[in-house]
């Protein structure tokens, strides 16, 4: 069974800070966004979800959610909205499979994106199963953006496939290195495999056979395979733009990270840090991902960030830049 990719547009249309189609102008339009949010994803939920909610409706009067779960944490973020403001918000009332109802709603076209902070194998269930995943993708990869002392850096996987093969790394290589220049607007961006050194033959069995196949393979956006690197590159971000890792590496490291960057703040003084959450590529439908110790303002700003990949249409067009224009359900 396969459908089109949701959120697809034509070319011309794309509200895109990254890569435009030839000929074409990007057009930075606010427009509206549906977004679906697990009210009982995270660790403190429901009430860090229905504290991030309610800061992200305040931020964006553009901003539409739905808000999956139950009927008292709901009933919480429309009595603190203005009456006017409460029309934007819709409740499905359910207190099991939160993160299913929300992304049954972008399935069913009641939403356009979904946010959660709940299990990461459960949304990345629940999303692949109603939103179906792109060809050829059998493990979808949750991409981190980082911040680095020379600008920025996206991290895949840092949670979804904990034990990929080669092939699967590969496949996140080109989900990152299409998504680097659809929303950074890199231009042949530097992939690299994170492993213990940059000396070749260097980590474990997987470490080893997965460069002669990213050497071997082209990717998308003019990208290019860098070699090995390890992990002071990520804070440095002076080797590569794209770092492939499995998602078990990758969470410890994007963890890790983070915890660093909030106590000495980041690697380049004065800049402001991404948000704490990842978006999940490869599934037919924009889908945001934050962490399970998500606070309200982490929530607020993942329901952002989904807002905004949205609006730029940015996961149909990674879908068209990989040549994508279905989703199977298999």
């Amino acid at each position: 069974m396969t459908r089109p990719i949701i959120g697809r547009v034509a070319p011309e249309r794309w509200r895109t800070n990254g890569a435009t189609a030839p000929g074409q102008r990007t057009v930075g339009e606010p427009g509206t966004a549906r977004i679906a949010v697990d009210l009982l994803g995270g660790d403190q939920a429901p009430a860090v979800v229905v504290d991030g909610a309610l800061r992200a409706a305040q931020a964006d009067p553009s901003l539409h959610l739905t808000l999956v779960g139950p009927a008292e944490a709901a009933d919480a973020v429309l009595a603190a909205l203005d009456p006017p403001d409460r029309q934007r918000i819709t409740t499905v009332v359910t207190t099991a499979g939160t993160v299913r109802g929300a992304a049954h709603a972008v399935a069913e076209g009641r939403a356009d994106a979904l946010v959660s902070a709940g299990d990461t194998g459960a949304t990345v269930l629940s999303a692949a199963r109603e939103l179906g995943r792109w060809p050829g993708v059998r493990r979808p990869a949750l991409a981190a953006v980082l911040p680095t002392a020379a600008g920025r850096l996206v991290l895949l996987d840092v949670g979804s496939s904990v034990d990929p093969d080669e092939e699967a790394l590969l496949v996140h290589a080109r989900l990152g290195s299409a998504y680097a220049s659809i929303v950074f607007d890199l231009k042949n961006p530097r992939v690299g495999l994170l492993t213990i050194g940059s000396e070749p033959g260097k980590g474990d069995r997987l470490r080893r056979s997965a460069p002669a196949l990213f050497a071997s393979r082209p990717l998308p956006s003019g990208a290019r395979y860098v070699g090995l690197v390890e992990g002071g590159d990520v804070v440095l971000g002076t080797a590569a733009d794209v770092v492939v890792t499995d998602g078990f590496t990758g969470n410890v490291l994007l963890k890790g990270l983070e915890a660093g960057y909030a106590l000495t703040g980041p690697p380049k003084p004065g800049t402001t840090l991404p948000p704490r959450a990842a978006v999940l590529l490869g599934v037919g439908g924009t889908v945001v991902v934050c962490h399970g110790a998500a606070t309200g303002s982490d929530l607020a700003a993942g329901i952002a960030y989904a807002a905004d990949l949205h609006r730029r249409a940015s996961v149909a067009a990674i879908a068209d830049l990989l040549r994508y224009s279905e989703v199977s359900h298999d």
